[in-house]
């Protein structure tokens, strides 16, 4: 009997896909990168304070640079992708789309500039 995997899994194979499509282009770059998927965004990320994107006031993902000796971070928020996806397909483009941009932001370049099909799906 074949074991099923978990939607937390699942989820995580869909960021390790999305990274691993950008590593073949930006492995030196993203070579000391770490990636996680935490379930939901702290609550110092939510709501309209200063800094919140009005349009998406629940985030993604974030990115955090290198400080020291402790390595730059890229979070994927799993349950707020979940929510906005109509199904597995939506699911993997978002998913895709938001390493994207977390990446660009923690290289300083555009989404397209990361991903040059980015730009087809916006």
């Amino acid at each position: 009997m074949p074991i099923s995997r978990s939607r937390g899994e699942r989820f995580d194979d869909l960021v390790l896909d999305a990274v691993d499509r950008l590593k073949s282009r930006w492995n030196t770059q993203l070579a000391a990168v770490q990636f996680s998927v935490e379930e939901v965004p702290p609550v110092s990320e939510l709501g309209d304070g200063p800094g919140a994107d009005a349009d998406n006031p629940i985030p993604f993902g974030r990115a955090q640079e290198a400080r020291g000796t402790t390595p730059a971070v890229i979070v994927i928020y799993r349950r707020p992708l979940e929510a906005r996806a109509r199904d597995r397909e939506t699911l993997g483009a978002l998913v895709h789309d938001t390493v994207v941009e977390q990446v660009a932001g923690l290289l300083g370049l555009s989404p397209e500039t990361v991903d040059p099909g980015y730009d087809d799906r916006h």
